[in-house]
């Protein structure tokens, strides 16, 4: 969901006239930070970028520096004290002023500091400059109506609010139409979608009226939530042919009571009941999660009840949390807060398990055939003239012998996996076929496409939002706020 707010941010200052200048600080005229606030490192990460721009920004004083997004609607007050030389903040609900603040920074010499205490436009009314010509997020409502006692996006983003299906179809469509083949449907927990229009099936209907949609080739969701999971959902996924058979779930913990402490509205039982459901409706199904290890009050016993869900649950890849006390949290006055050195201890053996089955489950995939999409910026720098790297069906990143004929990222390649590791697939033999898509064609136009100049420079510098993921971890495209 982040990734998608720098992606309008980007939109909005080149629909202004901004051009963008690159990853190097050093020419840009505008430098715009999109913060999240789920885990500690993304403070230090900012203050930190912050004070390396003092000296640029000292020895350029034209130059100007933007803070936004979560961090930004937390640390209102904070950040111009602790960072003077930052010349605007604005929150996560007033992202299309970002612009006009600028603007008014720069005629006024003065830091401008504005926070909207709710959303003033759904956020996709605004002009997105897509970082991909072949697939797109498409968020379906912001907010979150949860109130899990480690998590401070609620308070951030405020109560879930709902975009009406009609616009979203419309914009999905639209986006077929530029090219896209793929879509990923967004919200901080996207399959409530619905909640405040009174559907309990809204979702379930959204993903099959997706299906419809002639030209979409491929449709994920990120990240739902147990609590909604319902066998329409399921059902939905198992018999709309564009669904794809992957599911990200966050588990947080395998532990009822430190799911109960956590207000997680679910418990061992039922999880593992929504995983039954979905392996015998999409057997092939990869599923992957988040999981916290040290939250308050964590024992032992809590910790293997944990371990035993992974595996019994068997996940494709799971991304793992030391849990980070969030100053406003419940959590963070909680008794039992557990010693480093215990969590890291932990910590290394859930990786190390989730290392061994993701493994596993991968070595099931070898002699498979899979249609994969060509993608950008995935294949390997150390043969990256030989090979070539894109998604399978479940989201599973494979690499690919370079094909005898030219291949475009938003292509489709049909290929046999020869090999597998715990994080990757490789398809050792070049494809059987190659399918030339409007995608490819779309990424073929704009990467010819000459720039225009424009007003001054920016570059976009987006934070990672929560943390790495574990080392032996595949990190997603984008990981954006996955913990809630």
């Amino acid at each position: 969901m982040n990734v998608h707010d720098s992606e309008r941010m980007s939109g909005l200052l080149e629909q202004a006239g901004y051009v963008r200048a690159g990853k190097d600080a050093e020419t840009a005229d505008v430098v715009v930070f999109n913060t999240c606030a789920v885990r500690e490192n993304a403070d230090n990460r900012l203050y930190g970028n912050l004070g390396q721009l003092a000296p640029k920004k000292a020895a350029r004083p034209g130059m100007q520096i933007a803070v936004g997004g979560c961090l930004a609607q937390k640390d209102r007050d904070t950040i111009t004290r602790r960072a003077p030389w930052v010349d605007v903040v604005f929150g996560t609900h007033n992202v299309g002023k970002l612009p006009v603040l600028l603007e008014r920074a720069r005629v006024e010499r003065e830091a401008q500091v504005e926070i909207a205490e709710s959303l003033e436009a759904f956020p996709s009314t605004l002009p997105t400059r897509r970082e991909s010509p072949y697939a797109a997020w498409v968020s379906v409502s912001v907010g979150c109506n949860n109130t899990c006692t480690f998590c401070i996006v609620p308070a951030l983003r405020g109560k879930e609010k709902d975009r009406r299906p009609g616009d979203v179809l419309a914009e999905v469509e639209a986006l077929v139409g530029e090219g896209v083949l793929e879509i990923t449907l967004l919200g901080q927990n996207v399959n409530a979608y619905g909640s405040d229009m009174g559907d309990r099936e809204a979702f379930s209907k959204l993903l099959r009226a997706c299906g419809r949609i002639e030209g979409l080739e491929r449709v994920r969701f990120t990240s739902p939530h147990p609590r909604d999971f319902t066998d329409d959902v399921i059902e939905a996924m198992a018999q709309t042919p564009n669904v794809m058979p992957q599911l990200h779930m966050p588990l947080q913990s395998g532990s009822s009571r430190l799911l109960k402490a956590m207000r997680r509205s679910y418990r061992q039982e039922r999880y593992l009941g929504i995983i039954e459901k979905v392996r015998a409706a999409m057997p092939d199904a990869a599923i992957s999660t988040d999981i916290i290890v040290g939250f308050p009050g964590e024992t032992d016993e809590d910790f293997e009840e944990t371990l035993h869900v992974v595996r019994q649950a068997r996940f494709a890849q799971a991304f793992t949390f030391q849990y980070s006390k969030r100053p406003g949290t419940p959590a963070a006055e909680m008794d039992g807060q557990v010693p480093k050195a215990v969590v890291q201890e932990r910590y290394e053996r859930l990786v190390a398990l989730q290392e061994e089955i993701s493994w596993e489950e991968n070595k099931r995939q070898v002699g498979r055939t899979v249609e994969v999409l060509v993608a950008e910026g995935e294949g390997r720098k150390d043969d990256a003239t030989r090979r070539l790297s894109g998604r399978a069906p479940d989201n599973r990143l494979v690499h690919f012998a370079r094909p005898g004929q030219p291949v475009r990222p938003g292509d489709m390649v049909t290929v046999e996996i020869s090999y597998a590791a715990p994080h990757h697939l490789l398809a050792e033999a070049p494809p059987s076929a190659v399918r030339r898509t409007r995608a490819g064609d779309a990424w073929e136009l704009r990467n010819a496409a000459p720039s225009a100049a424009a007003k001054p420079q920016g570059v976009m510098l987006g934070l990672p939002t929560i943390g790495a993921p574990a080392p032996t971890q595949a990190a997603e495209p984008g990981g954006g706020c996955s913990v809630c």
